[in-house]
């Protein structure tokens, strides 16, 4: 890979990161403080309406701003900055379109819809997120966009923007609603809460489509003057470029609904099998919202890092994949995987033995139920492994054109899920955990599938020692760090708050380092983003090198 290109990847995955990283804090507070204001039983009722709104969002704006960002990025390296405009302009036309179908399916059937999954409460939080199909479409199609010019900063910033209006605009509509009277002849104060909350995601929508489309005109006479600059081409019709988009965004999309999809079967299957276990109604639902309302949003966090590295190579592979460059597509994979485990290692480690810790810490008020979701939450912690090396080989094979391949491998993980979810949830013993457990063993097997299908169609190899050895080395010792400083600190200031968070502190510390001694990343791939120069003056003088 050319310097610049490895450059261009490191800092836009870096953009992103920071500012996804902004993005789950503030999420991740949000769904703190709402547990806190509407209970976990609450979070029984926002969570199913928030699955059908993210399935619903997924048809609209998964698969289509990827295909937006790979044609662009295509168009982009032969010069054709026309094309890539064009590109642009039809398929937002298209996302509008989805949007709307979106709005009404959700708004206008929303009552039948919460019957049909057993969650009449959930009736009033559906139609609140709603709006948000009109909007983030649009939104989607301005970032896909500006990722295809391989300009991260836009998406960053409107991600931004959109979480801090759902964070205040949910939480606070959500107080609203449950100490106000509004609706309350047809609805419980849980019920109402739970739809305020679900309201941020349209709130959200308003703030980061304002941004990008003050981004996007601000940078308007750049754009026209590149398309100037433009090499002659054939033109293609609409007809063509909505029928790339569609070749494209249709098994993404169908990839991207099989999670939510499932999620939403879990909202649904898991209360009742409880019940079938012997749990009544109330209990059921607290198990259920202990998982989705405590372990999520903290799985959630160290997502965003391959999200970011995903939306930075997905353009990068499809270049070089349409300039028939194998060297710099495969040290383009090699790069991208290596990056997620370096960061799915420390987090999954240091979320198992810090699991119960972190959960009484950040869940203060609701401390036992909290504690309670601990074992979930270290199975998923296991599972966000897996993911990350999926969402990373996903985008590779996206990038290549291959993206049917991650939706069939997935499909047939997710089979597995069901069916270990539904006999394992069923069994008193096991109950909730049976949840996580389903979605391990998904992944299991999607991993082996995507690597399976990565050296089919690429041809690249992978090298365990890099790849595996020496960031799960790191992360092993890391780990005893945190034990011994977590106990150690107990047993000092007996405060769990201090020391989980210099545990944390002491953590990452220890992990920076040993990723530096066992040069799981190199003093010239540091030197290629702004922070990295900083750890390497640093290191520099510490003689760690």
């Amino acid at each position: 890979m050319s310097e610049n290109s490895k450059t261009t990847l490191i800092k836009g995955a870096a953009v992103l990161a920071i500012a996804g990283l902004v993005v789950k804090v503030f999420g991740a507070a949000f769904r703190i403080l709402l547990v806190t204001f509407i209970t976990d039983q609450g979070i029984a009722y926002y969570t199913p309406a928030y699955a059908i709104y993210s399935v619903l969002l997924v048809v609209s704006t998964s698969g289509i701003p990827i295909a937006i960002s790979r044609m662009v990025s295509e168009r982009c390296a032969i010069e054709r900055y026309d094309e890539a405009d064009r590109v642009f302009q039809i398929s937002s036309r298209l996302m509008i379109g989805l949007g709307a179908v979106g709005f009404i399916v959700l708004f206008f059937f929303a009552d039948p819809i919460a019957t049909a999954i057993n969650l009449k409460g959930s009736a009033l939080a559906m139609k609140a997120t709603a709006p948000a199909l009109l909007l983030v479409p649009v939104m989607s199609s301005y970032r896909g966009y500006f990722q295809g010019q391989q300009r991260m900063a836009p998406t960053a910033l409107s991600q931004t923007i959109e979480q801090i209006f759902r964070v205040v605009f949910g939480l606070l509509v959500a107080l609203v609603l449950m100490n106000g009277t509004l609706f309350s002849k047809d609805f419980t104060d849980l019920q109402r809460g739970a739809a305020g909350g679900c309201f941020g995601a349209s709130a959200g929508a308003i703030g980061g489509l304002i941004v990008m489309l003050a981004v996007y005109f601000a940078s308007r006479k750049d754009i026209k003057a590149r398309i100037a600059k433009s090499k002659d081409g054939r033109r293609e019709t609409a007809g063509s470029i909505l029928k790339g988009v569609l070749v494209i965004a249709v098994p993404i999309t169908l990839g991207a609904m099989l999670m939510p999809l499932v999620n939403l079967v879990d909202a649904s299957v898991v209360v009742v099998r409880l019940h079938e276990a012997g749990f009544d109604n109330v209990t059921a639902k607290a198990l259920y919202g202990q998982l989705t309302g405590y372990c999520e949003p903290i799985i959630a966090l160290p997502q965003v890092l391959m999200s970011a590295i995903v939306m930075s190579i997905v353009p990068m592979a499809a270049a070089a994949n349409k300039l028939g460059d194998r060297i710099r597509l495969h040290e383009t994979i090699s790069l991208g995987l290596r990056m997620a485990t370096i960061v799915a290692f420390p987090c999954a480690i240091g979320l198992i033995i810090l699991a119960k810790p972190a959960l009484t810490m950040l869940f203060f008020t609701q401390k036992e139920s909290a504690a309670n979701a601990a074992p979930c939450l270290q199975v998923l912690s296991i599972s966000f492994i897996l993911l990350a090396l999926i969402t990373i080989m996903t985008g590779i094979l996206q990038g290549v054109g291959k993206q049917i391949w991650p939706v069939i491998n997935l499909f047939i993980g997710l089979l597995f899920k069901v069916v270990v979810t539904w006999i394992f949830v069923g069994t008193t013993a096991v109950n909730i955990m049976g949840a996580p457990l389903g979605t391990m063993s998904a992944y299991v097997i999607a991993t082996a599938l995507d690597m399976y299908c990565l050296r089919k169609f690429t041809g690249a190899s992978v090298n365990i020692r890099l790849l595996i050895v020496k960031p799960l080395l790191s992360s092993i010792i890391m780990g005893a760090a945190v034990i011994a400083v977590y106990h150690g600190l107990m047993a000092v200031v007996s405060s769990n708050t201090v020391a989980t968070l210099l545990a944390i502190i002491a953590g990452v510390l220890v992990y920076g380092v040993m990723v530096i001694k066992t040069k799981a990343i190199s003093r010239d791939e540091l030197l290629e983003i702004s922070i990295g120069r900083r750890v390497v003056r640093i290191c520099d003088r510490l003689k760690l090198w």
